[in-house]
């Protein structure tokens, strides 16, 4: 009986031993999001954008994609493993969550694969981790430069390594990337020319070396793609099931491709009606007239966003005195100007900079401008509600602050982008908008243009439509200008299931609060709603809405 006794005892004890040694959700979270960290593609979207490691620098070479594929397979099946332990709707949607962001990879190695298929992919794997680092407000610190040096110099690694992997090109991404290479030599040197005040003698000559450099080798690149242009595939598309993938796994939306096109396009006709209906109600009045000089726009947008807090906060919508900085504006500086064309010029700050305020920079007013920067001369309270507050910036400022950290971590544009577009006609129907009419027209153009978007995601995805369809498609039903479509179609054909991001995560989000009022009646609080879904807008609202309901 001891013996047994004494069995059983060492059995507990090193069952004890093994249940504490078991990895946790939120272990495996925090070592895949500092892998992540590492190894997350550059990118123009301002919601992706992560923190990178100290003297990072992007790697794509074979053998760091080999172990890129290494390393997934081991977080998939870590992840598999702890399928039985996530007990609780919290605990549900934490596991589910890092699934989500297991997928996201899965999805872009082998299904979207850019790094085989897109050779502006290198470009943008280039440059963009240079623009993220100027996006900051001046002024430039000699950390800074050092970055920006060290990253520039990487640059002709990066284009050497898209030569050897790019084994599958398409022919209208190998367009948007020669069309991008016209572009770079002068973005380049009036980079390093804006730079110049802010650099030392000896930072200087290394930046203009480091540039001569690049240059160099991104003519290099210009040869080997024009070389094998002739002849490549047209074909863009994803195809469906890579699509269902993305869809189930990555964005965890419960809709088919056709569903999501009726949804789409019902949204469409709404916002067009609604347009016309502003449009004939306003005919006495006059344009807006486009704001000049630039101090006039960026003060005028300072001053509106401070009225945007006060709405919020007098209708009862959304807490707003929690610490969260200011969405502010800027003229471009010199050196900022000449490289704007890689991404959104947004500095929406990140997790370690939640003291700092966020920044927009505008270009100076002109007839001229693209679509959502004609729009912000005019009035900027419109991007002030998607793109600050309350939308993008106060929403990741927020979640930032989450007391989950699995939760502060972007996964999919989704819900973040679902959220920034319910905010337009969140504010819109509670009144922010009624003494500038014409501004409701803009809302319902936005509105239109999003919704138009999620039938060019879904065509592009499955093959109706080509890169240069999807351009003609925007041009002529938002309307925009040629320049802007051209360059929606290409980013929508390269990062499939973003374009529905807006329309879809929104239309989830008013589903959500139906159900919510009616499940809870006259208990119904509309702004504790509003926080906790702000509080969680990185979480796709298919699982924040489960876990809601089962919280209550």
């Amino acid at each position: 009986m001891r013996r047994v006794l004494a069995g059983i005892s060492a059995a507990l004890i090193l069952c004890a031993g093994s249940a504490a040694s078991a990895e946790t959700v939120a272990e495996l979270g925090a070592d895949f999001w500092a892998w992540r960290a590492q190894t997350q593609p550059a990118s123009g979207d301002d919601i992706p954008r992560i923190v990178r490691p100290a003297v990072w620098v992007p790697d794509w070479s074979a053998t760091s994609i080999e172990e890129r594929y290494r390393r997934l397979g081991d977080y998939e099946a870590r992840w598999q493993a702890l399928a039985g332990e996530a007990n609780g709707a919290e605990a549900a949607t934490d596991h589910r969550l890092v699934g989500s962001a297991l997928a996201r990879v899965r999805w872009e190695l082998d299904h979207v694969a850019a790094w085989r298929r897109q050779p502006h992919f290198y470009i943008e794997q280039a440059l963009i981790p240079i623009f993220e680092a100027l996006l900051p407000p001046p002024p430039v610190q000699a950390d800074r430069i050092d970055t920006v040096l060290r990253l520039l110099e990487a640059a002709p690694a990066v284009l050497e390594a898209g030569k050897a992997n790019l084994d599958d090109m398409r022919s209208p991404f190998a367009a948007a990337a020669l069309g991008q290479l016209e572009d770079v030599p002068a973005s380049l040197r009036g980079m390093a020319e804006g730079l110049k005040p802010y650099a030392d003698r000896r930072r200087g000559a290394r930046l203009d070396a480091a540039v001569d450099r690049a240059l160099t080798a991104f003519e290099a690149y210009r040869d080997f793609v024009v070389s094998r242009q002739d002849g490549l595939p047209q074909q863009t598309a994803v195809g469906r099931e890579g699509y269902e993938f993305f869809l189930r796994e990555v964005a965890v939306y419960p809709y088919s491709p056709e569903q999501l096109q009726l949804m789409g396009r019902q949204e469409w006709a709404r916002m067009v009606q609604f347009e016309e209906l502003e449009r004939n109600r306003n005919r006495a009045l006059e344009p807006l007239p486009i704001r000049t000089p630039i101090d006039a726009v960026t003060s005028r947008l300072d001053v509106e966003e401070l009225d945007v807090r006060a709405f919020l906060e007098a209708e009862g919508l959304l807490s707003v005195n929690n610490g969260v900085g200011h969405y502010n504006a800027q003229p471009f500086p010199d050196y900022l100007r000449p490289i704007g064309w890689l991404g959104r010029t947004f500095d929406l700050t990140n997790q370690h900079r939640l003291d700092e305020s966020a920044t927009v920079y505008l270009p100076d007013p002109s007839p001229n401008l693209g679509y959502f920067n004609l729009s912000i001369t005019r009035d900027p309270k419109p991007i002030i509600v998607h793109e600050g507050v309350p939308g993008h910036y106060f929403q990741l400022a927020t979640s930032w602050s989450h007391p989950n950290p699995l939760r502060r971590h972007y996964y999919d544009s989704g819900a973040n982008e679902g959220t920034g577009f319910y905010a337009e006609e969140m504010m819109l129907q509670a009144g922010l908008f009624d003494g500038t009419p014409q501004s409701r027209e803009v809302i319902y153009n936005f509105g239109r243009l999003r919704a138009l978007r999620v039938e060019v995601d879904v065509k592009l995805a499955l093959g109706e439509f080509t890169v240069a369809q999807a351009a003609d498609y925007l041009e002529t039903m938002v309307p925009m200008d040629r320049q802007t479509a051209e360059e929606e179609a290409v980013f929508f054909a390269a990062a499939p299931g973003q374009a529905i991001s807006y329309q879809i995560g929104k239309l989830q989000t008013l589903e959500f609060l139906a159900e919510a009022r009616v499940r809870e009646g006259d208990a119904f609080d509309l702004k504790a709603f509003h926080d906790f879904l702000w509080l969680n807008g990185n979480v796709p609202i298919s699982l924040l809405k489960s876990e809601y309901f089962q919280r209550r």
